[in-house]
């Protein structure tokens, strides 16, 4: 809608500060919030789709720019920034490394030194539908012909979207969720994301916070319907970024199903399906279902860049039934193909199953289970809550008792604090969390790193509740925010946030900080759980 605007004003004759967009209705993306127009001068050597481009950004830009223009180094730069907001696992370059170059590595045959198929090598393919096979554990053998190779899933979803939906047309998708889908699908494509919005509270059919249920999704669709919106597919994450949620089959089915109804396709990004950490969550992986209920409309997109620990190869593949969706899609490989020695390198380390399993993922899964052992023990120390997940490289803090007013303003007030300290968070604005005052934070990251990191966290959280604490003394009848966490087993260490009513008295404040100073030094709430008095 934005794009074909812009386009209307004539491009290269018009002043693109005297653009207006329509207002979007809520439950669709509001492109204003990508943009950043205010003292931006119309480029005269750029089309009107050109200047839009030049000022589109991510709602965590500013951050990702102050962190590659002050990175910290233990050695060079000690007071640089610490990265706790890009999800990539840092834990596992040696065997990665080691791994990467070895001998059977290092082919260069002039097959790999001329233009594939657009799909991708047939050697590569035909590795990456038994890889898929056994991981997926499906019930039949995957085919390669199935099978297209991209230079990673973010362009995927750019491919998917231009030939599954129409300029204008929409997509569903659960926030929270990875906001870089928002680029990826819109800037190529000039497709819109209608909102299913899931909040933390434990009502209805939700059992747990941030629950996706087919009611949500209903409502959402039929919102957007409403509003003459055409949706034509629905996007899930699994694992979930950032919730770390594992879908259970049901759940799965329940969807399939719900999209089957509406002809809707289904974009399952499956890419942290192997970063399942704990043996006590299990993956079910779309491909691995005994009957997909519309097979022709199921796509599932995986790639090495986070179950690998290798961010910056490019490499994503998506596996479909339907020949139609996978010809489009391998059109477009023209311009996002992998290269030819990569694709060898790749096969060569999808095949070797007994490394794999042997040695990558057991040390890998340690590491990671490690990691969040340690961040989550600093959280329940700090009196934090956070969602228990074991799947990805991610923890949901909930912040939102540090926030006063519990605006999504005030939230980038804290998250700009983090910053001016140092440690670099996502905030929950990025995902279009519906509630102010969620962040994510990044575990995969190495020990004197995660420490230095919490450090800096701490600091400002300890900061942040001593002024709150002498804002309540001066204002003592104000309560901003009653129970602002739900009581749930999910919600871990502390359930629920109460600001204090009116007190008389300024010791109510002296004894608040008490309570919590011997709540910190207690592992009273740890060894007691909700689950175990259940």
């Amino acid at each position: 809608q934005a794009l074909s605007e812009i386009e209307g004003m004539g491009g290269r004759g018009s002043n693109l500060q005297e653009m207006r967009v329509r207002p979007l209705a809520k439950r669709r993306v509001d492109m204003h919030s990508f943009c950043n127009p205010s003292g931006f001068q119309r480029s005269p050597y750029l089309s009107a789709r050109g200047n839009f481009a030049n000022i589109f950004q991510g709602p965590t830009e500013e951050g990702y720019k102050a962190y590659h223009a002050d990175k910290y180094d233990e050695d060079k730069n000690p007071n640089g920034i610490i990265n706790f907001g890009t999800s990539e696992n840092k834990l596992c370059f040696d065997l990665m490394s080691k791994r990467l170059t070895q001998a059977d590595m290092n082919l260069m045959d002039p097959s790999l030194l001329q233009y594939p198929d657009w799909k991708g090598h047939l050697f590569l393919r035909e590795e990456v539908a038994q890889f898929l096979t056994y991981y997926c554990k499906a019930p039949a053998p995957l085919k390669a012909e199935n099978v297209i190779v991209l230079n990673g899933c973010g362009s995927l979803f750019s491919a998917l979207a231009t030939v599954l939906c129409d300029p204008g047309e929409a997509v569903l998708i659960a926030t929270p969720f990875y906001g870089g889908i928002t680029q990826s699908i819109f800037l190529y494509g000039n497709v819109k994301l209608v909102y299913v919005y899931l909040d933390s509270k434990i009502t209805g059919t939700s059992t747990r916070p941030f629950q996706l249920t087919v009611e949500k999704l209903e409502k959402a669709l039929q919102d957007a319907r409403a509003e003459g919106v055409t949706v034509r597919a629905l996007i899930l994450l699994n694992p979930q970024n950032p919730l770390g949620d594992i879908y259970s089959l049901s759940e799965l089915r329940d969807y399939l199903e719900f999209a089957k109804r509406h002809e809707l396709h289904v974009i399952v990004d499956e890419i942290y399906m192997l970063s399942v950490f704990d043996e006590s969550a299990t993956f079910h992986s779309v491909l691995g279902m005994d009957r997909l209920p519309d097979p022709q409309r199921t796509h599932v997109m995986w790639g090495i860049t986070k179950d690998f620990a290798v961010s910056g190869i490019r490499f994503g593949t998506l596996y479909t039934e339907n020949q139609d969706v996978a010809n489009a899609v391998a059109s477009l490989c023209y311009f996002h193909g992998v290269c030819g020695p990569v694709q060898h390198q790749v096969a060569q380390l999808l095949r070797d199953r007994d490394w794999i399993n042997q040695v990558y993922l057991r040390a890998n899964h340690a590491r990671l289970k490690a990691a969040h052992t340690y961040v989550t023990d600093e959280l329940k120390t700090l009196g934090v809550p956070f969602l228990n997940r074991n799947a990805g490289f991610f923890v949901w803090i909930d912040f939102r008792k540090y926030l006063k007013t519990g605006t999504f303003e005030e939230e980038l007030l804290l998250w700009k604090r983090f910053l001016d300290n140092k440690v670099l968070l996502s905030c929950g604005k990025a995902f279009e969390c519906s509630e102010p005052g969620w962040f994510r934070i990044i575990f995969a990251d190495k020990t004197h790193r995660l420490q230095l990191g919490m450090q800096r966290i701490r600091k400002v959280l300890e900061e942040r509740e001593q002024e709150i604490l002498a804002e309540e003394k001066e204002q003592p009848c104000q309560s901003d925010q009653d129970g602002k966490a739900d009581s749930t087993d999910e919600v871990i260490f502390v359930s629920r946030h109460q600001d204090p009513t009116c007190a008389s008295s300024s010791s109510l404040g002296d004894l608040i900080g008490l309570l919590q100073q011997q709540m910190r030094s207690s592992d009273w709430l740890q060894k007691n759980t909700a689950e175990q008095f259940a």
